[in-house]
């Protein structure tokens, strides 16, 4: 792998963002959650939900590629998402330790996030990392008609704070 630089996205990464969690986002929950936000999770919307989320997104690039994502708001760390050709590789570490810095300097000393409980793989990753499993809770989402309730696992780790 060349080299891996993480740093803050720019409005011009919104386009690899959207397609990195669009792909990743149905390969850890189609089959674990309600049909119906499936149904909203449309091409469309993740470009939306990319290009308004640049703010709170840094992204990891090798070469000139957009390798992959976080975005941390507050003290959860909302999204994790790799490009298929880099998973297995240092990526996702490299940039849920960004994201766990990321929580400790706004103050916090706990970080969460919440992961499908279905999504079996990035259980994984998060336990090898050090995160722990605090049980289930009912996460809501924006649906077509409102709040769609989905079964996920919250996960905390401590971070230092800055």
């Amino acid at each position: 792998m060349s080299s891996l630089d993480v740093r803050p996205a720019r409005p011009d990464d919104a386009a690899a963002v959207a397609v990195i969690w669009q792909d990743g986002w149905r390969d850890g929950h189609l089959g674990h959650v309600p049909d119906e936000l499936v149904a909203v999770r449309t091409p469309e919307s993740f470009q939306v939900r990319a290009a308004e989320r640049v703010a709170d997104t840094t992204v990891a690039v090798v070469g000139d590629e957009v390798a992959g994502f976080v975005m941390v708001v507050g003290d959860e760390v909302e999204q994790v998402f790799v490009a298929a050709r880099y998973r297995g590789s240092a990526v996702a570490a490299v940039l849920l330790a960004e994201a766990e810095r990321q929580v400790g300097e706004n103050g916090h000393a706990m970080a969460w996030l919440a992961v499908v409980a279905g999504n079996g793989r990035a259980r994984r990753f998060y336990e090898r990392e050090g995160w722990a499993d605090e049980g289930l809770f009912d996460h809501q989402t924006p649906g077509l008609d409102g709040p769609v309730t989905v079964p996920c696992l919250r996960y905390t780790k401590s971070v230092s704070r800055s």
